[in-house]
Parts: C-alpha cells; structure tokens; sequence
C-alpha cells in the first residue's frame, strides 16, 4: 500500500527536477536580482530593497507601457476568438482527408519560427509592401496606408501568430461534442443557427474561454512581433525589460518589471479561471 502512494511522486520526480532546474530556478534568480540596486557608478549592488518595485507600480511611464501591453493582449485574443471559433468549426464539420490538410494549414505557421513570421509580415504591411501595392493596384486608396509602427500592425500579426492556439483548445472541446444533440435539435425543429447559439456554444464554452486565456498570456508576453512591428513607438513590458536589462544595463529593474508582468499575468489567469469556475458551478447546480 505504501508502495502505491509513493509510485506517483516517483514517476514524476525527473519531470519535476527538470521543471526546477530549467524555470523554476530562473524564476527565483530573477526575483532575487530585483531587489538589488543598481547606479551608473556602482552598478549592481546586492542587497535588499524594494525601490525597483516602488518604481514600476507608481510611475506613469510604466503604467502606460502595461495598459498598453495589456489591452493589446486583450484585444488579440478578443478577435482571435471571433476567428478562430467558427474556425474550429468548420474544421470539426469537415470529412477526415480535407480535415487533415486543413489543420496541417492551420498549424503550418506554428512550425516556422516567430521571428521568420514577423519579418514576413514587416514586408506585406511596409508602405511598399504586398498589401498597400494591391490596395494601390485597384484603386481602393490613393497612398499607402500605415501598419508598421501601429497597434494595427502588430494586432494583424499577433493574431496570425496566436490564433491557431485558439483554434486547438476549441477544436479539443468539439471533439468532446456528441454529434447525436446537434442531430436532435435539427430533427425537433431548430434551425442550425439556433443549434449553434443554444447547444453548440454553450457546449464548447469551456475550450473558447480556455483558448481565449492561452492567447491572452501569449499576447501579453510576446517579445518579437512587437519589437518588429511596433518599433520603439508602441513599447510593450517584454521590450522595456529587455531594454533595461542590454541597453541601460539595469539589471534589477529590468527583473523588476519583468516579476510585475509575471505576477499582473498570474493574477489574471487565477482570476479568470475563478470566474469561469464560479459560472459553470451555478450554470450546473
């Protein structure tokens, strides 16, 4: 009996050391370097202090670079949910050989790098690129329309980016789906869209919140697209720490606002699995 008790912990102990030495440690490191402190003279001093994080929570520079940083992840997952969605629908309606090729489509950008994705976006949305050449081309505007160095930029470019992540979470909950209900509400007289809105939706809730939070904590975090596609003029935290940490040298604060973003993240995620938790436990009782 005992035997049986300790097998779990003992299969998951090489997982578990792993997960300790490549990102729990990292973590702990970072977090121990914030609160040293740092001048141009001195450079990094060892110590305790907690200056970097009265820095970050009370200047309104820093404020401005998170509301940014997250209403630009909200945004993201807002419209890759409305994609992404109907998306995953239709790849869940369609015979098994076109699902196939269209989810190897799908995941297609997942196997090129980020950085080789935003690059290619940088040409079709650069005031001589693909995009404002064709606009041009049909007469649909008269001179370049400006994508670099926008929010619409590097929405347009998260979302191509983030959306298959959607797609996955939302197909996983269809595929729980019992094609049997659907055929139900058809045979009894509902239309399909009233199937969609008030057995499928309801249904696959759980995968579209779910998918919705993975895009917004990938969002909220990204590095490249940004830094690519918005320039310095649309700084994000991701950029502001790797700012502090290469160009100004600050170590400390950079890990200091890189422990804020971890921790504004992790409250959001628990926050909103909370929410989600309380609504399907009413939903049910």
């Amino acid at each position: 009996m005992a035997e049986r008790k300790t097998t779990p912990y003992l299969l998951s102990a090489p997982a578990l050391l792993v997960y300790s030495a490549f990102l729990a440690a990292p973590l702990i490191a970072v977090t121990i370097l914030s609160f040293n402190t740092f001048t141009m003279a001195t450079g990094i001093q060892p110590g305790f202090s907690l200056a970097n994080y009265a820095e970050v929570l009370t200047d309104d520079y820093f404020h401005r670079i998170f509301l940014r940083t997250f209403g630009l992840a909200l945004l993201v997952a807002a419209i890759a949910a409305l994609i992404g969605t109907p998306e995953a629908y239709i790849l869940h309606r369609m015979a098994p050989a076109w699902r196939s090729a269209f989810l190897l489509v799908i995941l297609g950008p997942l196997l090129v790098s980020v950085l080789v994705r935003t690059l290619g976006w940088a040409v079709l949305l650069g005031r001589n690129g693909l995009i404002n050449s064709a606009l041009i081309g049909i007469g649909a505007i008269e001179r370049p329309i400006e994508f670099m160095y926008t929010m619409t930029g590097v929405v347009v470019a998260l979302v191509h980016v983030l959306v298959p992540f959607h797609v996955l979470a939302v197909w996983a909950s269809l595929r729980r789906l019992d094609p049997a209900v659907e055929a139900a509400g058809l045979s009894l007289g509902a239309s399909q869209a009233t199937v969609l809105r008030r057995i499928v939706v309801p249904q696959i809730m759980p995968g579209i919140l779910s998918g919705s939070l993975i895009v917004f904590t990938l969002a909220a975090s990204a590095f490249a697209t940004p830094s690519i596609i918005g320039g310095r003029r649309l700084k994000v935290v991701a950029m502001t720490a790797y700012d502090e940490f290469l160009n100004s040298q600050n170590w400390p604060m950079g890990a200091a606002i890189a422990a804020v973003l971890l921790a504004a993240t992790l409250v959001i995620v628990l926050g909103y699995n909370r929410w989600v938790e309380r609504r399907y436990a009413q939903a049910f009782q």
